[in-house]
């Protein structure tokens, strides 16, 4: 019993010294988890020094608590590190990480990789250990720690593309720390021989399977949630277990990286599972994990303090120079990888420019941590390691922990400043002070008014507006000499508002029920992609990836392939579905934002700018309505029924938001709110499943609607049918290419083709055929036939031919006719 309360009043009164640190911190414009790192080692000095404190109550007991903590670094490992790690995974944008994985790979893996060779290479030199005791610490000390990272970034307020780079990076080397780590502590522990082609067989292992750990357990756990009905609480607990479950399942079980499976569970959830939990669920997620992540941090860096007084007190000379050693050589090693071989990769297009200045902030911000600590925890822990090389390795750990922590952390914020990262661009600028002029136009405007209203003397009223008259000035002088403002940039600052506007429009459409989640993940991707083509290429980029998407996609040509090869239209159905569903809501969206652009963007950016934009949404939305209008056209009646059940379950949101509102003023109580909830819920379910899209591509039924077969009989439309192959086939795609040898002629069901001949084009609409004089004269095609919408069309291939000709007579006959016509009248030689 003495023991327990001991502990929670350790613990409680740790995490108030902690929060008062957060505070502390702001006022002092400095890093927290630095200041964190500082006062635990201003308690761990305490501990050491007046350890024995019988009879000082409260404050002896407090003592004695910290002396009793134990941090190892299994408790930093399944305790802290899957929190820490999910939180900071978590808040990624995955497509930003996917936008630069090479150079975010190459750092965490390529440069660990060289890290730990030089700063084994140089320690070996200079030391009495093993090559491979000094290749252990190259590991432990290369690994950059993403929970120090982090949060210095986001006390910083970094830049989003430099904060995805660093964080992006710090995730995947420490996986691949931990991996080197296990791999090198082995055959220290072992005494075996290291062999570089098992060693990299493991890493592989080890690193991959982890991955795929992580990956399949946020797929169950987001499909499990998916399912849920509104359960917040349950939700939010689901993600809490995936992180230890995937880590400890991971690392125990199967014996893989458990940081990456953790890495990737994340991510996954951070994608994935934003789509399949409601907006207000998904925010009290992340407070919650934020709330989490900040207890464990906080006692982390403060517990890792409490260690280094003592870890210390072997620190000599010669543990000075090695330290001061593997300070530069670390940093030249990290410098050669950033300044040497990341810009090889955008030279050969496989990722993106990165700055000068963005690479000086990536070098300076490898911080060592909790990671590193833990890890050589994991060696001083260990009996089977002697006790010179565990001294040899924590020593210097901690004292190189110290030095990120102490030196590069507090001198970022100089150095984000002296680069100029922390400034508005010219383009921000300029939208900073129009929003700043309008409002503070209406704001001066009103406060007469308001001094009215709160019975404020005219003469307070005048002052309060001469100061808003002052501010204004500066802001209309600040536009003035930003008149000149290119257009190009004023148009790609207006395109990204747009841009971003539109996904919030999407985002609101799905929590309205318009889209389902797997809709609502595309359309938020057409939009990221549309945004990044904006940023990389400006219009050009816009134009080009707008292209993109109103063409097919490579799983939509892989489904046309499975029904043309193997008659499965399942696939294609859904892509065709998926189709009409997102132009219906790009359609809607489009046309909010012509509205949003005629009433907001000219007054931030300048008429010019409106005019131009509103012509190139005007120009987007007629082709987006173009595509929506052939799909209508090919299924009339599946459109009316998709845009009848979006509207009833549209309705029902509205519904079930009107319920809410009359619980939340009490207009209504809990059990009638639950019971009208529960006939909502029923009829929502079964609006869940979107209806099927039937193709019409039965062969008996197409070849019933071609008037060329007029007059036959059942059985004989039957055998014709058997003969013939459905397709479909989209418009503008090419269904035969002039002087490609002829293999089939075709049946049009429904739609209309052109066929490019001379004089003239000619279009053939349902009822027609052709491609048949290739195969009456064994020749190549003599023209090109192009789909002008959706059309379904039956092929009938050679060795159908013949045999169809063979069976009927009257059939030959017409085919042959049509073809002498076709041909000026020429008999067709095998006629």
């Amino acid at each position: 019993m003495h023991e327990t309360y001991l502990t929670v009043f350790g613990i409680t009164a740790l995490l108030a010294i902690t929060s008062l640190c957060m505070p502390l911190a702001r006022r002092l414009n400095f890093p927290f988890t630095v200041l964190l790192a500082a006062v635990g080692i201003f308690l761990g000095a305490i501990v050491t020094l007046f350890g024995d404190v019988e009879g000082m109550g409260i404050a002896g007991d407090f003592v004695r608590a910290l002396g009793d903590f134990s941090i190892t670094s299994e408790v930093v490992f399944f305790i802290f590190l899957p929190t820490l790690i999910f939180e900071s995974a978590l808040s990624i944008d995955v497509r930003r990480l996917l936008d630069d994985i090479a150079p975010i790979l190459l750092l965490a893996i390529f440069g660990l990789m060289i890290s730990s060779f030089a700063i084994g290479g140089v320690v070996f030199s200079l030391s009495n250990q093993s090559f491979v005791v000094c290749l252990l610490l190259g590991a432990i000390l290369s690994a950059t720690d993403p929970v120090a990272v982090v949060a210095i970034f986001k006390d910083l307020g970094a830049p989003k593309r430099l904060a995805i780079l660093v964080e992006g990076e710090s995730l995947f080397n420490d996986a691949t720390a931990i991996v080197l780590f296990t791999i090198l502590s082995a055959i220290v522990v072992s005494g075996a021989e290291a062999s570089l082609l098992s060693g990299f067989g493991s890493f592989l292992k080890v690193f991959l399977g982890g991955i795929i750990v992580g990956y399949v357990f946020a797929r169950i756990v987001c499909w499990i949630i998916s399912r849920m009905r509104d359960v917040p609480l349950v939700e939010i607990t689901l993600t809490l277990c995936l992180a230890y479950f995937a880590f400890v399942v991971a690392e125990h079980y199967l014996h893989v990286s458990g940081v990456m499976a953790v890495v990737t569970a994340a991510l996954v959830v951070g994608s994935v599972g934003r789509t399949s939990i409601k907006p207000a669920t998904w925010h009290g997620l992340s407070e919650v994990w934020e709330q989490i992540a900040f207890w464990a941090n906080s006692l982390i860096f403060v517990l890792a303090g409490l260690l280094v007084p003592a870890a210390m007190t072997t620190f000599g000379a010669t543990e000075f120079i090695l330290l001061a050693v593997i300070v530069v050589v670390a940093f030249a090693a990290r410098s050669l990888i950033i300044f040497g071989v990341l810009p090889l990769l955008s030279r050969f297009g496989l990722g993106q420019q990165v700055s000068t200045a963005y690479k000086t902030v990536m070098m300076w911000g490898g911080l060592r941590g909790a990671v590193s600590l833990a890890l050589a925890l994991a060696i001083y822990e260990n009996a089977n390691v002697s006790d010179d090389v565990q001294s040899f390795i924590l020593v210097l750990v901690t004292g190189f922990v110290l030095f990120t922590l102490f030196v590069n952390a507090p001198t970022m914020g100089f150095l984000i400043s002296g680069f100029g990262l922390d400034k508005l661009s010219p383009a921000d600028l300029a939208v900073r002070n129009r929003v700043m002029q309008r409002s503070l136009r209406g704001v001066k405007e009103r406060i007469g008014e308001l001094a009215n209203d709160l019975r404020v003397s005219p003469e307070f009223a005048r002052e309060v507006a001469h100061s808003y008259d002052v501010r204004l000035r500066e802001v209309e002088r600040d536009l003035a000499r930003a008149e000149n403002f290119p257009l190009d940039d004023r148009m790609r600052m207006a395109m990204t508002t747009l841009l971003t506007r539109e996904r919030q429009r999407y985002l609101k459409l799905y929590t309205q029920g318009f889209a389902s989640s797997a809709i609502a993940r595309r359309l938020f991707a057409r939009a990221d992609d549309l945004l990044d083509a904006v940023k990389s290429n400006g219009l050009e980029g816009y134009v080009e990836a707008l292209d993109k998407q109103l063409g097919y996609t490579r799983s939509f040509h892989f489904s046309m392939t499975l029904q043309r090869k193997f008659s499965y239209a399942g696939m294609l159905g859904t892509q065709l579905s998926n189709r009409f569903v997102i132009f219906l809501i790009t359609q809607m969206v489009l046309r909010e934002l012509v509205e949003y652009n005629r009433e907001r963007i000219g007054q931030l950016l300048g008429k010019d700018v409106e005019a131009r934009l509103g012509g190139m949404l005007e120009k987007r939305l007629a082709r987006t309505e173009d595509q929506l209008d052939g799909l209508k056209l090919q299924y009339p009646e599946y459109a009316d029924t998709l845009q009848r059940r979006l509207l009833e379950r549209t309705s029902l949101r509205l519904e079930d938001g009107d319920y809410s509102s009359l619980l939340e003023q009490s207009i209504i109580n809990a059990d009638v709110f639950k019971a009208v909830q529960k006939g909502l819920h029923t009829r929502c379910s079964a609006l869940e499943v979107r209806p099927t899209l039937d193709l019409g591509l039965e062969p008996e039924k197409l070849v019933a609607k071609v008037p060329f077969f007029d007059g036959l009989g059942a059985e004989k439309i039957s055998a014709i049918a058997a003969l013939l192959k459905p397709f479909l086939e989209l418009p503008g795609e090419r269904i035969m290419v002039k002087g490609e040898a002829g293999d089939a002629m075709y049946f049009i069901s429904t739609g209309a083709v052109n066929v490019d001949v001379q004089p003239e084009p000619v279009r053939l609409g349902s009822g027609d055929f052709f491609g048949e004089i290739a195969l009456l004269t064994d020749q190549p095609r003599n023209a090109t036939v192009t789909a002008l919408c959706y059309c379904q069309v039956l092929a009938l291939y050679t060795k159908d031919f013949r045999k169809l000709l063979d069976t009927h007579a009257d059939l030959r006959e017409r085919i042959t006719r049509v073809a002498q016509e076709r041909l000026g009248g020429e008999v067709p030689p095998s006629a």
